[in-house]
This record gives C-alpha cells, structure tokens and sequence, in this order.
C-alpha cells in the first residue's frame, strides 16, 4: 500500500469520524429533548394527579353533604308526616267544642229574644215601673244591651263558623295518603288551602288585597294522593303570592290598587280525554325563558338565601309527573305574569 492509498483511506476515516461525531451531538441534543419532554410530562402527570386527588377529595365533601341533606330531607318528611298527622287530630279536637258552642248558640239566641219579648210584655202591662226597676233599667242600658245582645250572639256564631271551616279546611289539607290513590275533590283541596293562606291574600299597610278569580268547572272525583295533590297546589298558590310580591317592589299602595294584584284559578273537565285541568294564574312578575326550563330542577331557586329552599316546585313537579304520571306545565311572560297547568286523570 502506497502513501496515497494511506492518505485516501485517513481522510475516509476523518470523514466518518466527523459523522459519528454529528450523530452523537445529534443523540446528546435528542436525549436532551427528551429528558425536557419527561420533565414536563412528569410535571403534567403530577398536576393531573394533584387535581385528581383535589376532585376526589371534593366529591368525598359533596358526597357527605348529600348524604346530610338527604338524612334532613328523611327527618323533615318524617316531622312533616308527624306535623300532618297532629294537625288534623288537632282539628278534629277543635271540631268537638266548636261544635258544641256552635250547636249552644241557636237556642240560646232563640232564649235570648223570648227574654226580650217578656220584657216587652211586662213594659206594655206595667207601663209604670218602680224606681228601682226604672234605675236598674238606666244602669244597664236596656236599650242598648237590646240592640247589641242580637249582634253579639251572631257575631260569636261567625267566629264559631271561621274556626270550623279553618279546622275542616286543615283536615282536608293534611288528610294523610295511602298507598293507594282514593276519590278526592279537587275543589275542596283547593278551597282548603286558600283558606290557609287567606292571611297572605288580605290587604296590608303595604297592598291592598291580593283579588281571587275562581272560575270552577263541573268535576267528578278524581283518584289521587289527596294530601300530595293539596302540597302541590300550597307550593303553587305560595309561589303565586310570592311572584305577586316581587312585582309590587318600589310601587305605591295607589299604583298597586290602579293594577290590582290577581290569581285567577280556573278548572274544567277534558272530556276527550277524561282529565282535569287545572290552570293557577298570576299576574306577577313573569318567568324569564331560561329560569323556566331549570326551574323544576331539584335545589333551583332565585330567591336570595334564607327565603327560598329550591323544594316547592320541584316538589310539585314530582308529584304531578312522578306520582300521578300526569303534566305539570307552565307559561309565562316577563312582566306579565305565569300560568301553571295541571293535568290530572278522573279516574
């Protein structure tokens, strides 16, 4: 071998030295690269399992405050079947000396006139009475006492008839259900929660009072849960009288009176398809399109904190659709008011 062929066979050597060389720095800057490229996966991993354990212990939190407000939940039904319970053994306690009072007050208002129909008399025999029974006479102001004694006795038998219809009306609003639906009169159930919240429908310092349409159709009994129906129609009356109040905001007792609140509560008979319909109106502050389809939803409200739970109208909803089977529906305009529409079999 010549020296050329040495310098030739150096210079191939140099040359596949210089690409080895290029190879390795290319390798050191990959394995650089890739180390970065673990670095920050490892990061990313790390951060992912730290939200993920951050997740799970947030769940773990809202799991326990569930399972908290589904055991309140359990004892505020039971409380509310013991309270539905003691309120009509209550009513039907009150019922016995109502009715006592009330069966005592007819002849005693009968006695009553028969004493002053002989005091007539003796006037009219005796037209001069003796000093004594003169001065008796003016002492107690016959005159008076013969004018107010009448309306005394029909006064106490209005209250006596109050308290009876609160009572029967509190017996029909907590008549506990059984496990299977029963006849019930849908009018009485309604009438028997107006009359519950008639305090709120009376005027105040604030409004006059709430106005009441009731336009009531030919119903026949309709099979149901009478004590969760009568919850239904509480939750949508208190609702109603409730969206009344909003609207009245900033308003005078002049402009509220010039635009009289209203519910207006109207019921008819489907005959096509054996429903009852049943339509609770008020002409309140309205429902916005988009509270409208989440209001049914479970813990939904838009009251501020400490008056509104979220309950009564998914509640409400429940019973209608869930219970019952049947549709809970509603229209409502901003400004103008909300309409709630029930449908409910007759049989």
């Amino acid at each position: 071998m010549d020296i050329g062929d040495y310098q030739k066979e150096i210079k191939e050597l140099k040359k596949a030295n210089r690409i080895l060389q290029k190879q390795l720095e290319r390798s050191e800057s990959d394995r650089i690269k890739l180390e970065d490229i673990n670095k920050k996966k490892e990061h990313l991993l790390r951060k992912v399992i730290d939200e993920l354990k951050e997740y799970q212990n947030n769940l773990e939190e809202r799991s326990h405050e569930l399972e908290m407000m589904f055991l309140n939940l359990q004892i505020m039904q039971n409380k509310m079947s013991s309270l539905g319970s003691l309120v009509a053994d209550v009513a039907h306690e009150i019922n016995n000396p109502v009715g006592f009072i009330a069966g005592n007050l007819t002849p005693a208002q009968e006695y009553i006139q028969n004493l002053l129909h002989l005091i007539d008399l003796y006037h009219q025999t005796y037209p001069k009475a003796s000093q004594e029974i003169q001065k008796t006479i003016k002492e107690i102001d016959l005159e008076y006492m013969r004018e107010d004694l009448p309306k005394l006795i029909s006064s106490m038998k209005e209250g006596t008839d109050r308290i009876a219809n609160i009572s029967n009306s509190l017996r029909i609003f907590s008549r506990a259900d059984t496990e299977q639906k029963v006849l019930f009169n849908l009018h009485e159930g309604i009438n028997s929660t107006l009359l519950i919240l008639k305090h709120r429908l009376k005027a105040n310092n604030i409004r006059p009072a709430i106005e009441l349409v009731q336009g009531y159709g030919e119903l026949s009994l309709v099979k149901c849960f009478p004590g969760q129906l009568n919850q239904v129609f509480m939750n949508l009356l208190a609702n109603a009288i409730d969206a009344l109040e909003e609207s009245n905001s900033g308003l005078s007792f002049d402009e509220i009176k010039a635009n009289p609140n209203q519910i207006t509560i109207h019921t008819t008979l489907i005959e096509d398809t054996n429903h009852a319909l049943i339509r609770i109106k008020d002409n309140g502050v309205g429902i916005s399109a988009d509270i409208q389809q989440k209001m049914f939803d479970h813990l939904f409200t838009t009251k501020p904190v400490g008056k509104g739970t979220g309950l009564g109208l998914s509640i409400a909803y429940k019973i209608i659709v869930q219970k019952h089977g049947e549709t809970l529906k509603v229209n409502s305009v901003v400004g103008e008011g909300s309409e709630f529409i029930i449908m409910i079999p007759i049989s």
